[in-house]
């Protein structure tokens, strides 16, 4: 499956847990259940990071290549997501579908997901049988299979996997112009899906090629969560990651965005029942942990208008102006590409997108303006915090929140140090962020028409689609 980043329907292709504000990656998993953590590099470059959690005897071990669509170049688009439907195709040891079998018959649970910066693979089961999975993984990191056959039968599914989330749907449609439209050189700007242009014209070799470039151990990351010992974790891990070999990694071209110097409009005329709206302003991210206040600080402030069901734009938007059917904000300040504060929403019966537009921005100047109370700004945290506690009862969440985190640059110890900042945020700063970064010659707007919907069309999903 492909990745979603956050509330704001993305329209990729799935979502495996929300990282809605950004904050997902603020979880302190480090600390969560028994808490330690404890980290190993092999010989050939893979880095492994295990965590204890021994309330049940179960694990989950994930693999996570740095290999997104933000590496795709114009031409093969789509790839990294293609390679991860033929990653369960078979390898020199495995017939195709042999994989999962495997682990269905283990009685656990195993899949995919692409995202811009990363794919991962991972399987969920009994502790006792960690040592099979990890023999299967690292056989189809050296040994995949790539056949031409397997490869036009899989492509039509992924093509068919597209039509039904992104060219049948009208917000998919949106989101993707609206990307197209917001960067014109960096790669963030590429559907994960791929474009259907390059879908067609895809062949197994383009497959293979990024396999054989991302596809190394120094380019992974191997996280292990749940009722394991780390030396035998570590123990396992050599024995099987540890004979596959290194590759040449390919160097990373950079591939910077040019300034806007403008706001940006797209429209986009689809069938659909309502209107809608997305807006995106270009802001930091977060590079230092412990200095990038900003960061913070518009974080927080997406919680303060969309971090709860009493937050401002539900209820100032829906509830009392009547303005909007939906209204939401979001915004992701980690990641390997460039990063967008997201405005969103639905107008109401006889208001218009123009009329949102206005209202979303109406309630940001309110902060610049006025700012928010102390009072507000602890239920915000509380909130937030709150949210992110409740996902340590869940072994593959606490191993989703490290290996995002790992793999895209930050260390594990990031995570409650985020969390720890996320807490000092004041109101001040707060204001600051909503006065400083909502430029309008850094505004992209998309908008959606509809047009009256066939009733006889059907959107079933696609047979096959599982990844």
């Amino acid at each position: 499956m492909i990745k979603a980043g956050f509330k704001l329907r993305r329209h990729c292709v799935a979502f495996v847990g929300s990282v809605a504000l950004s904050m997902s990656m603020l979880m302190p998993t480090a600390q969560a259940a028994d808490g330690d953590v404890t980290e190993y590099k092999l010989n050939n470059g893979l880095r492994i990071v295990v965590k204890e959690d021994h309330r049940s005897p179960t694990v989950a071990h994930m693999v996570w290549y740095k290999a997104g669509s933000i590496d795709e170049y114009n031409g093969t688009t789509g790839v990294a997501h293609v390679l991860e439907h033929m990653m369960f195709k078979g390898t020199k040891n495995l017939k195709v579908g042999e994989f999962s079998q495997t682990v269905a018959a283990l009685g656990g649970r195993d899949n995919a997901f692409t995202s811009r910066d990363y794919t991962a693979y991972f399987q969920q089961l009994q502790a006792k049988d960690l040592s099979k999975v990890m023999a299967l993984e690292a056989d189809r990191m050296a040994n995949l299979v790539l056949s031409e056959s397997e490869f036009k039968k899989e492509i039509q599914v992924v093509m068919e996997e597209r039509r039904y989330r992104t060219d049948d749907q009208a917000q998919g449609k949106l989101y993707e112009a609206f990307m197209a439209t917001a960067f014109q050189a960096n790669p963030t700007r590429y559907p994960v899906i791929g474009w259907m242009s390059d879908l067609q014209a895809m062949t197994y070799k383009d497959a293979r090629k990024w396999y054989d470039t991302w596809y190394a151990p120094q380019n992974a990351v191997l996280v292990v969560v749940g009722d394991v010992q780390p030396a035998q974790v570590k123990t396992m891990a050599e024995k099987t990651y540890g004979k596959v070999k290194p590759k040449q990694l390919e160097e990373r071209k950079p591939q910077e965005e040019p300034k806007q110097e403008g706001i940006r409009r797209v429209q986009v005329k689809a069938p659909a029942e309502n209107p809608y709206l997305i807006m995106g302003f270009k802001v930091p991210k977060l590079n230092d942990v412990l200095k990038d206040r900003d960061a913070y600080s518009l974080a927080v402030l997406s919680a303060v208008l969309d971090g709860y069901s009493g937050a401002r734009l539900n209820r100032e938007l829906v509830q009392n102006q009547k303005v909007a059917l939906q209204a939401g904000a979001s915004y992701d300040m980690t990641g390997r590409g460039p990063s967008l504060f997201y405005l969103d929403g639905a107008p109401a019966a006889g208001q218009t997108v123009e009329n949102l537009e206005q209202a979303l921005l109406a309630q940001v100047k309110k902060v610049a303006d006025e700012g928010v109370s102390e009072a507000e700004l602890a239920r915000v945290k509380a909130q937030l915090i709150a949210s992110q506690v409740y996902k340590r009862d869940s072994v593959y969440g606490q191993a989703v929140e490290i290996g995002q985190n790992v793999t895209i640059g930050f260390e594990v110890g990031d995570i409650d140090r985020m969390i720890e900042q996320i807490k000092t945020v004041t109101p001040q700063e707060v204001q600051y962020a909503a006065q400083k970064f909502f430029d309008p010659d850094q505004l992209t707007v998309g908008a959606l028409y509809p047009l009256p919907i066939d009733p006889n069309k059907k959107n079933a999903p696609p047979k096959g689609l599982s990844h």
